[in-house]
């Protein structure tokens, strides 16, 4: 039988991505056991907010838990939107809207890139980072940062692939010549911060008796 690894997220396609690296754990997300999940995300990092996760999580679950927080920095923008990613919304609401509705994930990305052009910088490099937490108790717990280096396409014209999910038609790797969108589910596994950060944790669990 296999063990159970809780994972601090609604989010179907990181269960996934999450269950192909691990296939010996039984990966559940809190809607799985009928759980209302929903942490305040007020860290300051992206470890803080993962942490922040992981704990909240581990409080209804009582077993071990791994959450993440990941997110796209732009090195022009000066790392934005960085862990307000998810929330992002333009110039105007870089860090979200006052009224914390969202916009759709294409007019993200559409408007991430003309702020990007509107710089005049021809400068287009960033990452994806992610910090993820495994947690076994509240007090004892291990981190993985890691991150997934690309450029962001100069139009929104280009934008190309429909693997992946969030940002990946519009982060362009030049060693592959796709966006990430383009690779395959087990290429983007091996090379993505969120694939270098479970393998990390995997090293971790395989190390560890619970």
């Amino acid at each position: 039988m296999k063990k159970k690894l809780y994972l601090a997220s609604g989010n179907e396609h990181k269960r996934k991505e999450m269950q192909e690296i691990l296939p010996e754990y039984e990966i559940r997300i809190p809607s799985d056991d009928g759980l209302q999940f929903n942490a305040i995300e007020d860290g300051k990092t992206f470890f803080e907010n993962s942490l922040i996760k992981a704990r909240e999580l581990w409080n209804l679950v009582h077993e071990p838990v791994i959450a993440d927080d990941s997110g796209l920095c732009v090195e022009a923008l000066g790392g934005e939107p960085g862990i307000y990613t998810s929330r992002y919304a333009g110039p105007d609401f870089m860090h979200g809207k006052p009224d914390g509705s969202k916009i759709s994930q294409e007019e993200q990305n559409r408007l991430l890139i003309e702020q990007l052009n509107s710089t005049g910088s021809q400068n287009r490099k960033c990452h994806y980072t992610c910090a993820m937490v495994l947690l076994l108790n509240p007090d004892r717990f291990f981190v993985a940062n890691e991150t997934f280096e690309g450029e962001l396409i100069k139009s929104i014209d280009d934008q190309a692939g429909s693997g992946g999910f969030g940002y990946d038609p519009i982060v362009f790797l030049p060693e592959y010549g796709k966006t990430v969108a383009e690779i395959s589910a087990e290429e983007k596994n091996r090379i993505s911060h969120r694939g270098k950060a479970v393998r990390a944790v995997q090293k971790i669990l395989n190390s560890l008796t619970f």
